[in-house]
């Protein structure tokens, strides 16, 4: 099996392949990748290299991919060179343009944010002028963890935001006066089947996810409402893998509404729990589905709270004697502030399902 990319949800995807018998090959162009650590196969090239991508589409039985911003040219390479593609590149084209992104779930007749194209400061400003203030300016492409984002609250604001972010094409979304964050792990198998992980309640500081807890303060319909959407998601996607579903929890006077914040064609860091409250954690469950296995039960035998160790947090992280406690250290080269170094899973009796 390839892997496009060698971070760390590459290594832990070859890693739960490796425990299935399944040998992995990482094609990535950074040679410290940490994924690299963990299987003796690896490619270290461009993702515009079209020849090392043909040679490396030939070497393996099937690809996917850990990050959504695989270039369109290197996902043409994979099967112009007879190689399956999971999950396909319609996955990709949709998750890697927010704008096209929200028209997809929207088409699908899912709640987003109001939303307007921005490509210019006057558009910017007639954008405004439609959904009002406060509002989030995003890039279209690129930007994760906060990067490539604004915030919008004053006339003065929205005079710099575009040049802010680079004058680059972007998305202007009405800002959500959410409750709280939520997200889906779900999985759909080449047979069509689907499978979805109990919803996560996630906790963000400086833009980057800190906390993610099963079960979460979430209301039981509340739970089956955001399995169900993320089910019609994955299915209209013709998915194959897992893919991860981040939802803005909204209270109104006509009861509770989940607004879809957006989705992520691969295994998603919410998602890192299941590795110690699941017999099979997402990573397995993305292997099994992109070799043409059946999906593992999603069931949840423990509560849990996942912390993301970033920065400096790793040192102290590693050190760690609670005995609840399962550490996960990605082996990145250097550490560095706002980097997601490792995580820190701590399991609890299980009292209930969400």
């Amino acid at each position: 099996m390839g892997i496009l990319g060698g971070g760390q949800l590459g290594r832990m995807m070859a890693l739960a392949a490796h425990r299935l018998g399944l040998n992995t090959h990482i094609y990535c162009p950074d040679e410290n990748s940490p994924a690299f650590a963990v299987t003796p196969h690896k490619t270290v090239a461009a993702y515009e290299d079209i020849a090392a991508l043909t040679k490396f589409a030939q070497s393996v039985d099937c690809v996917t991919y850990e990050f959504e911003n695989v270039p369109a040219q290197t996902a043409a390479a994979i099967t112009e060179a007879g190689t399956e593609l999971f999950p396909s590149a319609k996955a990709l084209e949709i998750s890697q343009d927010r704008l096209v992104e929200k028209r997809f779930i929207s088409t699908v007749g899912i709640e987003v944010a109001p939303y307007a194209k921005v490509d210019n400061q006057q558009e910017l400003a007639a954008a405004v002028k439609k959904i009002g203030l406060p509002a989030v300016l995003k890039t279209r492409r690129f930007g994760y963890d906060g990067k490539g984002q604004t915030m919008l609250k004053t006339a003065q604001d929205v005079e710099t935001a575009f040049d802010t972010i680079g004058a680059q094409p972007a998305i202007l979304e009405g800002f959500v006066p959410f409750e709280k964050e939520i997200s889906v792990i779900i999985a759909r198998d080449q047979a069509g089947h689907v499978a979805a992980y109990d919803p996560a309640e996630n906790v963000h500081q400086n833009h980057i996810l800190k906390t993610s807890t099963v079960p979460g303060d979430i209301n039981v319909d509340v739970c089956e409402t955001a399995k169900s959407i993320a089910t019609q998601l994955i299915i209209a996607l013709d998915y194959v893998g897992v893919m991860g579903v981040e939802f803005f929890v909204v209270q109104t006077d006509s009861g509770t509404q989940l607004v879809v914040n957006e989705i992520a064609p691969r295994v998603h860091n919410s998602g890192h729990w299941t590795q110690a409250a699941c017999l099979n954690d997402q990573f397995e469950q993305h292997i099994r589905a992109v070799a043409g296995w059946d999906l593992g039960s999603p069931e949840r035998h423990a509560d849990v709270v996942m912390e993301n160790l970033i920065g400096d947090e790793i040192i102290a992280g590693m050190k760690t004697t609670e005995s609840n406690t399962q550490v996960h250290h990605y082996g990145k080269s250097e550490i560095r502030a706002g980097r997601k170094m490792g995580h820190i899973n701590r399991i609890f009796a299980k009292k209930g399902v969400n």
